[in-house]
């Protein structure tokens, strides 16, 4: 996610709740009317005066407790991820530092400081392939943990014990069931994850040659302008948040369900060990 200056964070929908909120503006009276019986007997004025202070005070502090928090930046890890989600952190981290460089080594300008607010979200972008990535590496480590070859060697034994047509519901057409959907599972898992991967090397490729275009840019001698550059980080931002996000929902509809009961109907067979 992109760090938003305080400002962004202010006029937001959250802030713009709070301060016509019916709670907030009943805790400012409540503040004022507390503060005013405390200090009235000392001096009606005083009371006044500090009653108004400790209202727009509680007003205030509702407010701004409204405003969102930016979220604490990742800390993207080639070796905390296989090959080759590696290679991918890796060289995403590596063109990111190749453009603070260049924006580095520039004089101070309107180009640099537009540069310099691209660098924000190139950094959401190093992030997202970050993410990408342990989502792929997981789906990897789980896809490893079926033994795909094992399943469909088991599926031929039971189906060759099928002299005549199984009766429906029969304990071997429900063994035959619960592995061909352990296979669909393992061949589904592999198509996201090949699909994960050519997504991700072309946008890793498409992240390092606009970075180029922007070091280019930053030299003087580039064709390209800061507006197209920063379109094209913005765009690849998003297909990479798609990416992920599609990533997110393989990851939350893999995750294990309650086992069923072996012996009641449809309760499948246990899966067949790794290799």
């Amino acid at each position: 996610m992109a760090r938003l200056s305080f400002r962004d964070r202010f006029w937001s929908p959250p802030v713009a709740r709070a301060v016509t909120a019916p709670s907030s503006i009943l805790l400012a009276g409540a503040a004022a009317a507390v503060t005013l019986v405390a200090t009235a007997p000392v001096a009606l004025p005083l009371g006044l005066v500090a009653g108004a202070v400790a209202g727009a005070a509680a007003y205030g502090g509702k407010v701004l407790w409204a405003v969102p928090r930016n979220e604490r930046r990742v800390n993207p890890d080639p070796f905390g991820v296989q090959e080759p989600w590696r290679r991918f952190v890796s060289d995403a981290l590596d063109s990111r530092r190749r453009f603070d460089a260049a924006v580095a080594s520039m004089d101070k300008g309107p180009l640099r400081d537009h540069l310099g607010r691209i660098a924000t979200r190139l950094d959401d972008g190093v992030d997202e392939i970050w993410r990408i990535s342990q989502q792929g590496n997981t789906l990897v480590g789980a896809r490893r943990r079926i033994d795909l070859e094992g399943v469909r060697r088991e599926l031929a034994q039971v189906e060759d014990q099928a002299d005549e047509p199984w009766a429906a519901g029969s304990r071997l057409e429900q063994t035959a069931e619960a592995l061909r959907a352990q296979v669909a599972s393992a061949e589904r898992m592999e198509a996201v994850i090949n699909d994960a991967v050519d997504r991700l090397r072309l946008l890793d490729a498409r992240l390092d040659e606009t970075v180029t275009r922007a070091i280019e840019l930053s030299s003087g001698a580039g064709t390209s302008s800061a507006r197209s550059v920063d379109g094209d980080v913005e765009g690849l931002v998003t297909e990479m948040e798609a990416l992920r996000q599609a990533l997110d929902e393989v990851g939350a509809a893999g995750r294990p369900a309650a086992a069923p009961d072996p012996g009641t109907p449809g309760g499948g067979a246990s899966p067949a060990p790794p290799s």
